[in-house]
């Protein structure tokens, strides 16, 4: 029924919100901000860091996840097999609240993946220049795992359906009892509507602006130019030695280029 598929999409929803990679990401995210304050400041993909930080930040601070949670406890367990069999239902304010947060989540969502998209072109950019090699490459990894794992296939696009069915539910629920809760606003029937762009679309066009940029290999090629087979092998043993005598004595400067674990 639909509470069973209301129930399925709000614990689905909460999973994704609440993953592992989403936490990971977003600690990894502020550690870079924190390592290099003082040095990057004025630096344009610091400042467009610091916009995706916030974004998270006023996702995290909705507590989507929380209030989808108390949804789920409000929804029965055993649905009613018989078409007139009474059963409970969540009011029409708990719901119209959830439909609320679930529409400025996504919006919010929205603009992450734009400062994302924003971001990384700059961070690619200042790489071609050869500016800030260091804070730029761990920029533009972070952001493309960030696209990938905050994008509208996956955290977007299953709030988007779990809107479609909350939106039914909301609309059956205020037929059967008039209280509604939220005035002056109108919720939306489509939500692909509402958001205004077909997100499909948006990010085909960004992943046509990316490449046509520069190529990843050109640039990569000119950092870091290629060496004979002899000289490599080399110098991995000696670059071996001295990273694994390096950390043991704990002399290296920070920032580092080998990469530190962030807990």
């Amino acid at each position: 029924s639909r509470l069973a598929a209301l129930r399925r999409r709000c614990d689905t929803a909460g999973r994704r919100l609440s993953g592992p990679g989403v936490a990971a990401e977003g600690r990894a995210l502020r550690a870079v901000l924190y390592a290099f304050h003082s040095k990057m400041l004025r630096h344009r993909p610091y400042l467009g860091l610091q916009q995706v930080e916030q974004c998270l930040k006023r996702l995290w601070k909705m507590n989507l996840v929380g209030c989808l949670g108390t949804l789920v406890e409000l929804i029965p367990k055993k649905d009613t097999s018989e078409a007139h069999a009474e059963c409970l239902v969540p009011s029409q304010p708990m719901l119209e609240t959830v439909a609320l947060k679930v529409l400025g989540g996504c919006k919010l969502i929205l603009r992450l993946l734009d400062c994302c998209s924003k971001t990384f072109l700059l961070s690619i950019k200042h790489l071609c220049l050869k500016e800030f090699i260091l804070l730029n490459t761990v920029a533009s990894g972070l952001l493309s795992r960030l696209w990938f794992v905050i994008q509208y296939r996956c955290i977007l696009q299953t709030l988007m359906s779990l809107y479609d069915v909350l939106s039914i539910t909301l609309h059956l629920v205020s037929e059967t009892q008039k209280m509604p809760y939220i005035k002056g606003f109108t919720f939306p029937s489509d939500i692909r509507n509402f958001l205004g762009v077909d997100r499909s679309s948006e990010v085909k066009k960004e992943e046509a602006k990316i490449l046509k940029t520069k190529k990843s290999t050109s640039w990569l090629k000119k950092l870091f130019p290629t060496m004979p087979e002899a000289v490599s092998e080399v110098g991995k043993k000696r670059n071996f030695v001295t990273c694994t005598s390096a950390v043991t004595n704990r002399t290296i400067p920070c920032p580092v280029d080998i990469g530190e674990t962030v807990l």
